[in-house]
């Protein structure tokens, strides 16, 4: 009896711990010093990202202040290390007023360039079409 107790808490605490895959979190720190080339910025943000690698789900909450205007757009870069520039992978929709939520469903390549810390977050602005603030996605 005893041995199908210690069998049956087994079973129980290997289902528990299998359990569904925690989302990773991710960060980025965003400034003007970040841009390539660098400029002079005042403005700041950050970007909270959480990944589910399972669904290759990306779920995000962007918020920034102090930029030289309304932000315009604001997009995830890459591939690209820090200080290259990488093209448009993901738009950020909504970004023009802060904090600005959203999630999309990654492909294979940009789960990897994630997952490879070659993505980056740009908010772009009329006096800074190319990016006022930047900060590189980091785990």
């Amino acid at each position: 009896m005893t041995k199908a107790i210690i069998a049956t808490l087994a079973l129980a605490t290997s289902v528990v711990l299998a359990g569904p895959a925690f989302a990773e979190k991710f960060k980025a720190t965003l400034d003007g010093k970040s841009e390539v080339p660098p400029n002079t910025s005042a403005g700041k943000g950050t970007a909270d990202i959480d990944y589910d690698a399972a669904s290759k789900k990306i779920s995000w909450k962007l918020t920034y202040s102090g930029l030289s205007g309304a932000a315009t757009a604001a997009h995830f870069h890459g591939p690209a290390e820090a200080g290259k520039n990488g093209g448009v992978a993901l738009a950020i929709p909504n970004a023009t007023s802060s904090p600005a939520e959203g999630s999309a469903t990654l492909t294979d390549a940009q789960a990897a360039d994630l997952m490879a810390g070659k993505y980056y977050v740009n908010v772009h602005t009329a006096a800074n079409p190319g990016g006022e603030i930047r900060g590189q996605v980091m785990k």
